[in-house]
């Protein structure tokens, strides 16, 4: 046998007297060269010789391709059965024929072409019997003769013919045989390489997933409690890896003592039961170490073997401590979530309602009122909404401080809640303003607004219920604005309601406080008026329609014109001259007094500047001052820009400004008026709340008593006594004492003699303005009236 990868020979069996061959190249050896190559390119056994072999001999040569690679595409080389052809003659019994017959053999490298490579070739041409022979890549043919040639009668041939085929498959089978054996244990011999590399790969695969994954393996004989493991067991359990044996005891020894009983069970169960085996067990090490071990394994048993289970353990320690990380770290950020959860409806309970009571807040009932009007076109949901003010709250705050009124808000927000259905919504949406809605079926709103007057008669009672704080009872009112929606439907509209409400609680404050007011047709026509009003002021000060109308002032005794009053007027673009009553109350809500107060001011220093360049003799002019405006800290600096001559105008207070107590800051500006050479003069006096005291602190220059102490005189003795008495005092404390609302002459008899000084009315002259008031001066019409 001979093996030539690559066309060279490097392998012989056997190689003892055949050393010669070793290193022939098939391709140099022109004898063997084209039987080789057919070889290859023919991809099949090829039958060659006879051959002269190199190490001596001739042979016949079977040769075979050997091809490798996944498809055996790839030519290896060769693998040669070397057969001595002597030998095969011998044993084919071709030697014992030639006492008979003459054999020729043609054919060499079974190319069947007639070329004799046994035997005398001269027989070819004396007729003998041919046979041809099949053989691999080719034929020989093998002709024989009678030794002696034919006799002349020529025996029967085919007993010859017969002897010669015999002869050929003698020498044939054999070979053709020995070739198939030689391929057959050429493939098996390929595929245990194939497997065994592939055993190889696989082992080399289990070898690196075992050493990756750190398993350990281990095999138990149950029948004869026989124990393999691996080093790696060795070292998960703390043993040596020794490759000594172990037992059953050896595992449960390390087993720790809360697990034993569980893990010994699972092992029972797979091995008597299931034949399946899942565990999970802690191990306590020599050293006190615990390890997590995770084990598996499956029961098994093979014809005449003992019963065995085989399974694997690795550690799950890391594993273990990881997921009780994760489940603190879940248990934390679930706790964490809580808090923000928690949080997040703190800061949505903060949003929506206040600190201090509890309430729903502003943003609160806006989304409500939202939701409403939804519902309303949806449902045909009605709402009633009760806009409460408390009455007298600042005086707690400014008198007991804000903690006070902070226990106040709380009552209230109390009585509200103690007053109303559970189903109704309780809102504070200012600094003592509170508002309750009211959701009903449109079916019931008719019968709500007898429920609505009583609902809010329950909450002022409730609200005017003492209040103690720190040993003081603090008293509070309430006034209520009721609006509902009931007859507006699908259109009803959330914002309006509360106008409406608004508008309502106003009326009610206005009415006298304490008391609640339902919003209707005539509430809303006023509204309307006042709004277009109060827009016209507003443009009428731009436009500078505030004008003095001027009423005059007489002596008593000598009814010469001692001064006259400056009385605002406006001057409507479309209404003509309006008196103070028609748009004084809205002025003073639009805060706008001061400064029509100083338009009647600067326009009477005008007038004066005229009249006197005229020679028209008016002595001083009165203007009214409001209480706004004597707190204004800047009335002074605005003053000493006027040029005012000394003693030409006079300020009338009204007598409510002056209590005992009085404002700091009116105080200062009062004195500061009178330094700049401005008479205090006091008005409406004794309809107010001044006193003997506050009359000694200002020390007026005048007091005008109210005309409704002045118009009884005539008829009313008590009030004749008391208009006297005022005059004693003002007199007494040297103040002028002027009378309003003479009417007639008789009253100007009777203040004469009682001691006034001055006189104004209409007994002498109406207001008028500056053009009317100057020719009445010139013509003295008053000496012709009196």
């Amino acid at each position: 046998m001979a093996a030539a990868p690559g066309l060279v020979v490097s392998m012989i069996h056997p190689m003892k007297g055949n050393e010669k061959a070793l290193g022939l190249d098939y391709r140099k050896n022109e004898a063997q060269r084209d039987a080789a190559l057919r070889v290859r390119d023919a991809r099949q056994v090829v039958l060659a010789g006879p051959v002269d072999l190199v190490q001596g001999g001739k042979a016949l040569i079977a040769r075979f391709p050997v091809f490798t690679g996944v498809d055996a595409k790839q030519f290896w080389g060769i693998v040669s059965a070397v057969i001595e052809i002597d030998r095969l003659y011998a044993a084919s019994g071709l030697f014992g024929l030639g006492e008979r017959l003459d054999v020729v053999i043609c054919g060499k490298d079974a190319s069947g072409n007639g070329v004799p490579f046994y035997g005398d070739a001269a027989i070819v041409a004396q007729d003998p019997v041919s046979v041809e022979v099949a053989l691999p890549s080719g034929t020989w043919e093998i002709l024989a003769l009678p030794r002696g040639g034919w006799e002349a009668h020529g025996p029967n041939p085919w007993p010859l013919r017969l002897l010669v085929f015999v002869a050929g498959a003698l020498i044939l089978v054999p070979t053709f045989v020995t070739g198939r054996l030689i391929e057959e244990r050429q493939r098996h011999i390929g595929e245990l390489r194939r497997r065994e590399k592939q055993l190889e790969r696989m082992s080399r695969r289990l070898g690196l997933a075992l050493a990756t994954s750190r398993v350990g393996v281990w095999e138990m004989d149950i029948d004869n409690n026989e124990l393999f493991w691996d080093d790696r067991m060795n070292e998960l359990y703390g043993y040596d890896a020794d490759g000594g044996s172990r037992g059953y005891s050896h595992w449960a020894e390390r087993l720790h003592p809360d697990d034993i009983e569980r893990a010994e069970e699972e092992f029972r169960v797979a091995v008597e039961e299931t034949g399946k085996y899942h565990s999970e067990y802690r191990l306590v090490l020599p050293d006190g170490t615990a390890r997590h071990i995770r084990a598996i394994g499956a029961v098994y048993r093979d014809d005449g073997e003992p019963t065995r289970i085989v399974g694997v353990n690795w550690d799950v320690s890391a594993d273990i401590a990881l997921n009780q990380d994760l489940k603190r770290a879940k248990q934390v950020t679930e706790a964490r979530n809580s808090e923000l959860e928690a949080a997040k409806e703190r800061i949505e309970h903060n949003a929506l309602h206040d600190s201090l009571t509890g309430l729903a807040n502003r943003r609160y009932l806006d989304e409500l009122l939202a939701e409403h009007a939804e519902r309303a076109k949806a449902e045909g949901e009605t709402a009633a909404l009760l806009h409460i003010d408390l009455d007298r709250f600042k005086q707690i705050n400014d008198t007991l401080g804000h903690a006070a009124g902070d226990a106040v808000l709380v009552h209230a927000a109390r009585a509200l809640l103690d007053n109303v259905a559970a189903s109704d919504f309780v809102a504070r949406v200012g600094g003592d303003e509170f508002v309750v809605v009211c959701r009903r079926p449109r079916e019931s709103a008719e019968a709500s607004v007898e429920s609505l007057g009583n609902l809010a008669e329950r909450i002022i009672a409730c609200i005017q219920r003492p209040v103690v704080y720190e040993g003081h009872e603090c008293r509070v009112g309430a006034s209520i604005g009721i609006a509902t929606d009931a007859g507006e439907g699908e259109s009803a509209d959330p914002k309006r309601l509360l106008v409406n409400a608004d508008i309502a609680l106003y009326r009610a404050k206005s009415r006298g406080r304490n008391r609640f007011q339902f919003f209707n047709e005539a509430l809303q026509a006023e509204i309307v008026t006042t709004k277009r009003i109060a827009d016209e002021i507003l443009s009428g000060i731009e436009r500078g329609e505030f004008v003095p109308h001027y009423q005059p002032q007489f002596d008593a005794e000598t009814l010469e014109l001692v001064g006259v009053e400056a009385l605002a007027r406006w001057h409507h673009p479309r209404r003509g001259v309006l008196p103070p009553a028609m748009f004084m109350k809205i002025a003073e809500e639009l805060n706008v007094v001061d400064l029509i107060d100083r338009m009647v001011l600067e326009r009477t220093l005008a007038d004066l500047a005229v009249w006197d360049k005229a020679g028209i003799v008016v002595p001083k002019a009165s203007v009214n001052v409001s209480a706004r405006r004597l707190r204004d800290e800047d009335l002074i600096r605005g003053l000493r820009g006027l040029a005012i001559t000394p003693g030409r105008i006079a300020f009338e207070l009204v007598e409510s400004i002056f209590l005992d107590e009085q404002d700091d800051a009116v105080a200062w500006n009062v004195d500061k008026i009178k330094d700049l050479g401005i008479d205090v003069e006091i008005d409406d006096f004794g309809t107010g709340y001044a006193s003997i005291v506050s009359l000694l602190k200002l020390k007026p220059s005048r007091l005008k008593i109210d005309r409704q102490l002045i118009m009884p005189i005539a008829d009313d003795l008590a009030r004749r006594q008391l208009v006297g008495s005022i005059i004693d005092i003002g007199t007494s404390l040297g103040i002028e004492v002027l009378a309003e609302g003479v009417e007639t002459m008789e009253h100007a008899s009777i203040l004469r003699r009682l001691g006034c000084h001055a006189l104004q009315g209409y007994a002498f002259a109406r207001a008028m303005d500056g053009d009317a008031l100057a020719g009445f001066v010139r013509a003295r019409q008053w000496k012709q009236a009196s």
